[in-house]
C-alpha cells in the first residue's frame, strides 16, 4: 500500500493505473469535470479520449459518478462514439455516490478523495489544486471488497431500497 498527496495522485492515477488498464477500468467519483490529461508531444487531451482509446483497445470501462456533468464534459462525450455506442462502456449517473476510487483490472487500486476533475486528478500547478489524499493499493482482498461492493451496486442492490429515488435521474433498477 502507498499513501499518495497532492500532485503524486496525478501520476499515481493518470500515468499509472489508468493506463495499465488491459481488461477492464472501473472508475467512481462524486463530481465529474472536462478533464485533460498529458496526450504526448507536450499536448493535453481530454480524458474522455484517452478512455475512449482504451474502449477501442477493448477495455471494458465503467464509470459512475454523482452528478451531472458540464456543458464542456457532454461536448467532448459527444465526440468519442466509443462512449455512447460500445457495450464496453457502461455509466450510471447516482446522486448517493461519494466514492472516489480507480481500479484496473482487479489487481491495483487507487481509494481517495480525488474526483475526476482537474483540481482533484488534474495537471494543476500546485497552488491551484486541491489538498487530496489516498493510497495505491495491490492488496487483493482489499480490492475484491470494493469490486464486490461495486458489482452488486451496478447489479441494482442498492436501488432497490434507496430512499433518494426521488432526485435520482436515472435509476438501475
Amino acid at each position: 500500500m502507498k499513501l499518495v498527496l497532492n500532485q503524486d495522485t496525478y501520476a499515481a492515477v493518470l500515468r499509472e493505473i489508468v493506463p495499465s488498464a488491459r481488461r477492464l477500468l472501473w472508475l467512481v467519483t462524486a463530481d465529474i469535470k472536462d478533464l485533460h490529461v498529458e496526450g504526448g508531444r507536450k499536448k493535453f487531451v481530454p480524458f474522455l479520449e484517452v478512455l475512449a482509446g482504451l474502449i477501442r483497445e477493448g477495455v471494458e470501462v465503467r464509470l459512475v459518478h454523482a452528478k451531472e456533468p458540464g456543458p464542456r464534459f457532454r461536448k467532448d462525450f459527444d465526440r468519442f462514439p466509443e462512449l455512447i455506442g460500445s457495450d464496453l462502456f457502461t455509466r450510471i449517473l447516482c446522486p448517493r455516490m461519494h466514492m472516489k476510487c480507480v481500479i484496473a483490472d482487479e489487481r491495483i487500486a487507487y481509494i481517495g478523495s480525488a474526483n475526476l476533475t482537474g483540481a482533484g486528478l488534474g495537471a494543476k500547478s500546485d497552488h491551484r489544486r486541491n489538498f487530496e489524499a489516498g493510497i495505491v493499493t495491490e492488496d487483493r482482498a482489499t480490492i475484491r471488497g470494493l469490486m464486490d461492493f461495486l458489482d452488486a451496486y451496478f447489479l441494482g442492490d442498492h436501488c432497490l431500497k434507496c430512499q433518494r429515488r426521488d432526485v435520482c435521474p436515472d435509476p438501475i433498477v
